[in-house]
């Protein structure tokens, strides 16, 4: 795979270098701001040769790569120059949920390589002096538990640094914020139990490790800065808004944002604490089962503060929880290299593991393998829930932030009950796919089907044709439709689309058989000789033509992903019709069977059918 192709493609599919407002990225995937989503092409990009998947989430287009992500970035960046500011404009509104995940994700996202790796090392150092191989009181011990520890204790600072790029404020200035927290004459104040500030009354705290009070105090900063921006001269603003934003913010963020920053993270650590306390089983399960989803959604960066906040109080049992989420991913992902007989599955199933093992990098594994065979997801579900269960069960908490993996066994107290939970739920994970398989059942049948009716005497035997989806949306089952013609089947099977797209392109190669005058229906007859009518929406013929715009014509001869026709789909629902589109297969009589893929969401030019002659 060349990066540098990799990169234009995604650049171009994404709508190109304009399009793009800001762009970061993670251990897996790239981030996107883009000034109109509407305008990347995610169908495309996922069919890209390296792009594992495309993910919607936090107001970002996530594309994700695997663990060559740097790379892609690297190249992109290269042909663009882009911020790493993705709060620029955008000609699209965002929810406020949206926006705080956003920030949160922008302000963690560049972290993630420098925090994996001082967790990894504080790992490491814990099983070196567990096991008495290196002294606690050495000088090798000392320096390198600094190294490992300095992220971490100064992480207000450094927070204070990616917080101030997320918002377009002076990240220097927001860095002196966060290191007077930590200057001595300020930790000075610690050693009595309150202090003053031109007579006014201040709780000193220990700030270092926090996440909270820093995070209100450059979201007021942010604010500010752009306020004396308008006020102050522009000849005197390069030391002026600086002094003034230090004076003010410093001193408030000691009397007011800090301790409510803290009260905060402690009410939070407090409330888990509460819930773990409460059925510390349940809670483990349910993070256990449901954590893959999280990161499906890519809003488990959505988490990363609460657990430094949990982690600054002394320990966090969420990290611990999952564990056993991703250890269930490794099982999942070892099961396939195991059973599989196709030579590439098992090379890159296999090449997962590793990565996953020491750095609790599973995103590979999920949108790799578990995305792409749906079959594997409950025994994700189950070993994980079972193995968090365990976690919770024996109050498991992780004393230091290592990403779950080999390494983080030795920060996890107690040890002996995480051991057992991680390695069971590997374990079962594991033998569910050995036992049950990971491939679709039907696909599997037909397989069988295809191979057992192969006639030796002549070139006879039993086809398979595929069908792509002709539009982007919501898959329901024929059954569902609000029309009795459709839903009886009685002008053949198939499935019913709910467009989230106005576009439909061609589901095979073929010829365009009809083009009803009011462009709401389409007929095509495949190469192959399928018969596939595709009826956008229901009693849309009444519409007379309102709303469709026909690109192809009787007689047209298209290939697979031509366009179709363009429909809007807002003005039909606000017409007062279903957008509803069955896909038919009306000469249903000449197949033996006709399969569905079983999918709850479908991109256009994805599988959607399988026809057996």
């Amino acid at each position: 795979m060349s990066y540098q192709s990799l990169a234009k493609e995604i650049l171009e599919l994404v709508g190109g270098e304009q399009n793009v407002a800001g762009l970061t990225h993670c251990a897996t995937r790239l981030r996107f701001k883009l000034k109109n989503r509407a305008s990347a092409n995610k169908a495309e990009i996922q069919k890209l040769d390296g792009v594992l998947t495309v993910v919607e989430s936090g107001g970002q287009l996530q594309v994700v790569i695997g663990n060559e992500v740097s790379y892609v970035y690297k190249e992109i960046n290269q042909i663009g120059k882009f911020s790493l500011d993705t709060n620029s404009a955008s000609d699209e509104k965002i929810s406020i949920t949206s926006k705080i995940f956003d920030i949160i994700s922008g302000s963690f996202t560049p972290l993630i390589g420098a925090m994996a790796g001082s967790g990894v090392l504080k790992g490491l150092l814990a099983i070196l002096t567990t096991y008495h191989i290196l002294s606690p009181d050495s000088g090798t011990y000392l320096i390198l538990a600094a190294a490992g520890n300095a992220l971490f204790y100064f992480l207000p600072v450094i927070l204070a640094v990616t917080i101030s790029i997320k918002l377009g404020a002076n990240p220097y200035v927001g860095a002196t914020i966060g290191a007077a927290l930590l200057e001595p004459n300020f930790t000075g104040l610690l050693a009595g139990k309150t202090s003053e500030f031109l007579g006014i009354p201040i709780i000193p705290m220990n700030y270092s490790s926090t996440v909270f009070p820093i995070f209100i105090a450059i979201i007021i900063y942010s604010i500010l800065e752009k306020f004396l921006k308008k006020i102050v001269h522009k000849d005197i603003q390069m030391f002026l808004v600086p002094m003034l934003s230090l004076i003010i913010m410093v001193p408030l963020t000691a009397m007011a944002f800090g301790p409510f920053g803290v009260y905060v993270g402690e009410g939070i650590s407090g409330l888990i604490s509460f819930l773990t306390g409460k059925s510390g089983m349940l809670a483990g399960a349910v993070m256990g089962g449901s954590w893959a989803f999280l990161v499906m959604l890519g809003i488990h960066v959505g988490l990363t503060p609460i657990v430094a906040a949990n982690l600054a109080n002394g320990a966090d049992p969420l990290l611990a929880m999952v564990a056993a989420a991703i250890f269930a991913q490794i099982g999942i992902a070892i099961g396939i290299t195991i059973r599989s007989k196709d030579a590439k599955v098992k090379t890159v199933a296999g090449s997962t593991v590793f990565p996953a093992l020491v750095g609790g990098v599973t995103e590979p594994i999920i949108y790799g393998f578990i995305v792409r065979y749906k079959r594997t997801i409950p025994y994700l579900i189950i070993s994980g829930a079972i193995g968090g269960a365990i976690i919770g069960f024996f109050g498991v908490k992780q004393t230091a932030l290592v990403l779950p993996s080999l390494f983080a066994i030795a920060v996890n107290s107690p040890m002996v009950p995480y051991i057992i939970a991680i390695v069971g739920s590997m374990i079962l994970a594991l033998l569910l796919t050995i036992i049950f398989g990971y491939e679709d059942k039907k696909k599997i049948e037909v397989e069988k089907i295809v191979e057992e009716n192969k006639v030796e005497a002549g070139e006879t035997m039993i086809k398979k044709e595929a069908i792509v989806s002709p539009l982007t949306g919501v898959i329901k089952p024929l059954a569902d439709v609000d029309d009795p013609v459709f839903s009886s089947a009685a002008m053949g099977k198939g499935v019913a689309i709910e467009p989230t797209v106005g576009k439909a392109v061609s589901p095979v190669n073929g010829i365009v058989t009809i083009v009803f005058p009011t462009g709401h229906a389409i007929g095509i007859t495949s190469d192959e000789g399928a018969e596939i009518l595709i009826h956008i929406g229901i009693n849309t013929v009444q519409l007379e033509g309102k709303y469709y715009e026909p690109v192809v014509k009787q007689g047209d001869r298209v290939s697979q992903g031509d366009l179709l026709v363009n429909f809007d789909i807002e003005k039909i629902k606000e017409a007062g019709y279903p957008v509803t589109t069955p896909v038919i297969i009306t000469n249903t009589d000449r197949y033996i069977d006709i399969i569905d893929m079983k999918k709850e969401e479908v991109q256009a030019e994805e599988s959607l059918l399988t026809l057996v002659v």
